[in-house]
């Protein structure tokens, strides 16, 4: 076991300079002597996405593959799928592509692949409009009901003959500290900036929330974990005393007759696949579906509203249960160099900074039989799906659900570190705010305020080490 340098605060073990000391750390960890500490390697560990649901590729195509050993029905579902996820949508009604008309009126690409290049992460570059990241709008006490004219949702872009609702960009300053060890180091706040407005000013107490777009990989698994293991793990009240108080979001149904555990999106705010695909359809690329049947129009917006249709739905329930299958069924990456003295010391370092107690390491999916691939898989998604308090520098002033302002759903860590592979460039955090995940750790308050405090302590090497682990990821 390796040391700890000057560490003042020790999720597991006693604060000694060592990271534990025989029996006495592993009574601390809640293990007998015969088992492994929590930052061994297990056998297995490597296959992230379960023996069905890892893709051994780690290119630039990383995020684009099914399942091993997938059959030959479920490889038909992804690549029609995926063509519905790709294939660019054209305005109103076209004759020549009726299957893919009613693009806008307001919008921000015109395909589900315009942000998520590669199924992964499209970012803009510093100070360039914000297209593939969205912005969500809100007034009120909490910021959950819609901007009088501009609605839920900020979309730059318009087809012909609308005007488009304007420009917004992120303007940053710079905030800097030192580690224990005496390096510093710097991160960028943001500071949200509209422009060219197209239909008046904002509400005066109007409410924002910038959304960077996720990496599109192993929603399938996410969505098969049992409700009854995510539910478990939450703790409102912090009854154990550990710091830690997760709590899961429960959303509306769009009938507003009951709830459902949120899952997916940077606050839990949708419970299923499809209702998620539904929502970004009409909120990024303007479609009519099922689901979500009324253009994105405000009564002041008489373009947007006066705009050709391309029929009601624009996307069919055919097509959205495409790509829904789709989205289900795109693997996760293989971990590298996971058995390696390497990344093993920096997953000790996330374990004993207690990051393991948000980003949940390992979970197991529910038996599926309509889906064996999705079935009884032990996956290692890196996220309990609930929502925590990452503290008021990471607060964005608007609620989501049930979501408060500073709270955000854990992060999946799985395929973080092939974001520069695939996209060029990787940007972290639910605005996209640090270009490192160093920074990204930095950034952490309020629940992870211990967790931070911890990477503060250790050396440089120590540093390098739990963020080549992340890398590994």
């Amino acid at each position: 076991m390796s040391d700890v340098v000057n560490s003042t605060s020790v999720w597991g073990c006693p604060n000694e300079k060592k990271l534990c000391a025989g029996d006495s750390c592993l009574a601390l960890l809640g293990l007998s002597q015969s088992e492994k500490y929590p930052w061994d390697f297990e056998e297995g560990e490597e296959l992230s996405g379960g023996k069905s649901m890892t893709s051994f590729v780690t290119d630039a195509r990383a995020f684009l593959q099914f399942g091993k050993n997938a059959p030959l029905t479920t490889i038909s579902d992804f690549t029609v799928g995926q063509a519905v996820f790709e294939v660019p949508w054209t305005p109103g009604f076209s004759a020549g592509l009726p299957d893919r008309d009613g693009l806008g009126p307001f919008f921000h690409t015109n395909s589900c692949l315009g942000c998520h290049v590669g199924n992964g992460r499209a970012v803009e570059d510093d100070g360039d409009p914000l297209v593939f990241t969205l912005v969500r709008l809100g007034v009120g006490t909490k910021g959950n009901d819609p901007e009088p004219v501009y609605g839920t949702q900020f979309q730059p872009n318009a087809v012909a003959g609308v005007t488009p609702e304007g420009d917004v960009h992120l303007e940053y300053d710079t905030i800097t500290g030192t580690y224990l060890d005496g390096s510093t180091y710097s991160l960028r706040k943001p500071t949200i900036v509209f422009s060219n407005l197209g239909y008046g000013p904002l509400d005066s107490n109007h409410k924002t929330s910038v959304r960077l777009t996720q990496q599109v990989i192993g929603l399938g698994l996410l969505e098969a974990i049992p409700e009854e293991t995510i539910v478990s793990r939450s703790d409102p009240l912090d009854l154990n005393g550990d710091g830690i108080s997760g709590r899961p979001n429960y959303i509306w149904d769009l009938a507003g007759s009951g709830k459902s555990l949120g899952r997916f999106g940077w606050k839990a705010n949708a419970p299923t696949l499809i209702r998620q695909n539904s929502a970004a359809f009409s909120g990024d690329i303007g479609i009519k579906s099922p689901m979500f049947s009324q253009e994105n129009c405000s009564v002041t917006q008489t373009t947007c509203s006066s705009a050709v249709s391309g029929g009601n739905p624009e996307v069919t329930e055919e097509k959205m249960t495409a790509i829904t299958k789709y989205m289900q069924l795109v693997a996760v990456p293989v971990r590298r160099n996971a058995n390696t003295t390497a990344i093993l010391t920096g997953k000790k370092h996330f374990f004993m900074a207690g990051c393991n107690k948000c980003h949940t390491e390992k979970m197991v999916t529910a038996s599926n039989t309509s889906n064996p691939l999705l079935s009884n898989q032990t996956i290692r998604p890196y996220t309990d799906l609930l929502l925590h308090d990452m503290g008021e520098d990471l607060s964005d002033g608007k609620a989501d659900g049930e979501a408060n302002e500073r709270e955000w759903r854990t992060a999946p860590l799985w395929g973080i570190g092939l974001l520069g592979t695939v996209n060029g460039k990787s940007r972290f955090l639910h605005d996209g705010r640090a270009k490192t995940l160093d920074e990204a750790i930095l950034w952490h308050g309020g629940e992870a305020e211990k967790s931070k405090k911890y990477f503060l302590t250790l050396n440089v090497s120590d540093r390098a080490s739990m963020i080549r682990f992340l890398l590994s990821l």
